[in-house]
C-alpha cells in the first residue's frame, strides 16, 4: 500500500511509496534539492558575512491588497501540516485552497478564523488537527489528499506590507482512489437578525463527512447566552434535521454554561477535540464579552450522502423563564471533506465587515 494515513503513530513504521517534500520561502516550489539556494533574500544583510545556505530568504512580504501563491503542486499527493506565523491582523488575511484545477476555492476563510482564533487574540490551543503555540505559530494538521492539483494562497486586506513565514509539508504519491477533499467555509453575521437563526453552512452538494466546527462569539445582552440547538440537515431534510443537539455548550462538549461549579466561573479548556475560551472586557474600551470555541467530529464525523446544511440557535433567557433571542456578533468556520465538484461559496465579506470591532 501506497498511502499510510497522517498522523497515526502506528503506523508510523509501515513501508510507504510516497516521498516527503515542503515549501517555504527558502524552497518556494518543494522540489528535491531545491531548498535554501537562495542568494539573495528578505535576510541577505543578516546573513552577509555567511552567504549562501545560511537563512538568506526566511520569509514572504504581502503587498497590500493583492494574492500570493504560497504553494502550486501537481499531485497525487496530501498536505500534511502547515506551519504559519503572520504579523496582524489576522481577519485581513484569507487562505484559499483550490483543488485538482477548480475555480472555486474548497476553502476560503480568515487566517486566525481558519485555526479557531476568530478574535484576533493569541490563546493556546492544544488539539489534533489545529494547534496554536507561542508566540503566534499556527498549525494545521488536517490531512488533504488531492489527485491531479493544489493550488493555495493568501491575500491581503491590509494597506500596509506583513511579514509571513510558513512551510507546507506534504508527501507525493499514490492516494486511494476514494479520498474525499478538505473544505473550509467561513460565515459572519453582526448583528444576528432577532428570531432568526444563525448558519453555519447551507450549501454542501456531493458525498461526504462534516468534521469539525469554529466559532467566534461576541454576546450583545448580559446573562447566559448559550441555549440555543445545532442542527444538522441531512441529505433532503427540510422543515427538520435528522440530528439535533441540546445546547451551545453541550455541542462543544462542555455542560452547565462552561461553568466551574466551585468558582462560579467561565472554565476555559482545550482538549483534542473540543475546547473553548474567553476574550474579557478591559474596563475601557473592549466592552463585550466574546468567546471562541471549537469541536472536531473527529471521531464521530457527519456523513452525508448528497446534501448538508448545519445551522445553530442564539439563545438566552429573559423574564418569567423563557428564552430569548440573541442579536449577537457570530462568525464559523465549517469543516468538511466532501467529493468534487465544489459548489460556490457566498461572497466572503468586505473588509470592514469583516473587522472586528
Amino acid at each position: 500500500m501506497s498511502f499510510n494515513q497522517s498522523g497515526l503513530m502506528q503506523n508510523l513504521f509501515l513501508k510507504t511509496e510516497l516521498v516527503s517534500r515542503s515549501i517555504s520561502a527558502e524552497n518556494p516550489t518543494g522540489e528535491k534539492g531545491m531548498g535554501a539556494r537562495a542568494s539573495e533574500g528578505n535576510a541577505s544583510q543578516a546573513a552577509r558575512d555567511l552567504g549562501l545556505g545560511w537563512k538568506v530568504n526566511p520569509y514572504l512580504i504581502l503587498k497590500p491588497q493583492e494574492e500570493t501563491i504560497l504553494a502550486e503542486i501537481d499531485g497525487p499527493g496530501i498536505i500534511e501540516q502547515m506551519w504559519m506565523t503572520p504579523q496582524g491582523p489576522w481577519r485581513n488575511l484569507i487562505i484559499r485552497i483550490y483543488w485538482d484545477g477548480q475555480d472555486n476555492p474548497s476553502v476560503e476563510c480568515p487566517f486566525g478564523d481558519f485555526y479557531a482564533l476568530g478574535f484576533g487574540k493569541f490563546r493556546q490551543i492544544t488539539s489534533l488537527p489545529v494547534c496554536v503555540n507561542p508566540g503566534s505559530a499556527f498549525n494545521s494538521y488536517w490531512p488533504m489528499p488531492f489527485q491531479r492539483h493544489c493550488k493555495i494562497t493568501i491575500t491581503s486586506l491590509n494597506d500596509q506590507n506583513v511579514l509571513f513565514y510558513y512551510q507546507i509539508n506534504y508527501a507525493l504519491g499514490e492516494i486511494p482512489a476514494n479520498s474525499l477533499y478538505f473544505h473550509a467555509q467561513f460565515r459572519r453575521v453582526n448583528p444576528l437578525p432577532y428570531k432568526e437563526v444563525y448558519t453555519i453552512v447551507s450549501d454542501i452538494k456531493g458525498k461526504g463527512q462534516y468534521v469539525g466546527t469554529a466559532m467566534s462569539w461576541g454576546v450583545n445582552n448580559s446573562g447566559w447566552w448559550g441555549e440555543g440547538e445545532i442542527k444538522f440537515y441531512l441529505d433532503g431534510d427540510k422543515d427538520f434535521p435528522t440530528i439535533c443537539g441540546t445546547g451551545t455548550e453541550d455541542y462543544f462538549c462542555g455542560s452547565y454554561n462552561f461553568e466551574n461549579q466551585e468558582t462560579k466561573q467561565y472554565q476555559e479548556f482545550t482538549t483534542p477535540y473540543a475546547g473553548f475560551y474567553i476574550l474579557k472586557p478591559d474596563g475601557v474600551y473592549q466592552s463585550q464579552t466574546r468567546f471562541n470555541l471549537y469541536r472536531w467530529h473527529i471521531t464521530d464525523p457527519i456523513r452525508f450522502e448528497k446534501d448538508l446544511a448545519v445551522t445553530i440557535q442564539a439563545l438566552g433567557w429573559r423574564s418569567g423563564g423563557r428564552y430569548l433571542p440573541l442579536q449577537d456578533d457570530i462568525a464559523s468556520v465549517a469543516y468538511w471533506y466532501q467529493t468534487l465538484p465544489t459548489a460556490p461559496f457566498p461572497k466572503l465579506p468586505e473588509k470592514d465587515l469583516l473587522e472586528i470591532i
